[in-house]
């Protein structure tokens, strides 16, 4: 029988993918970009769906009961929603000229 890590099954909950999936998807959104100068590209797209199924991941370990477990995946949360803001302005930065 083969060993599957919890990280790996969709079906359970999971903070460390849904962490793990969005500071990934920043990391490429970077990449993609060429940040510092930053150029129109239409793949981050990509990287901007994964950090909205990262986030939705992450929400799915919110309890009914405050308690600090509660408290840390909703900064949890904001931190993916943050993520989600820098990749949209990366990808819709150039289009405006605000940068040039």
């Amino acid at each position: 029988m083969a060993l599957r890590l919890s990280i790996l099954q969709p079906r359970r909950k999971s903070l460390t993918r849904g962490t793990v999936l969005a500071l990934a998807s920043f990391w490429v959104s970077f990449r993609i970009s060429g940040f510092p100068e930053v150029h129109t590209c239409l793949w981050l797209i990509v990287p901007l769906l994964v950090v909205c199924v990262a986030t939705w991941d992450t929400a799915r370990c919110l309890q009914r009961r405050w308690n600090f477990y509660h408290g840390g995946v909703i900064l949890l949360i904001y931190v993916d929603l943050m993520i989600l803001l820098m990749i949209s302005f990366l990808l819709l930065a150039p289009f405006s000229n605000a940068l040039l």
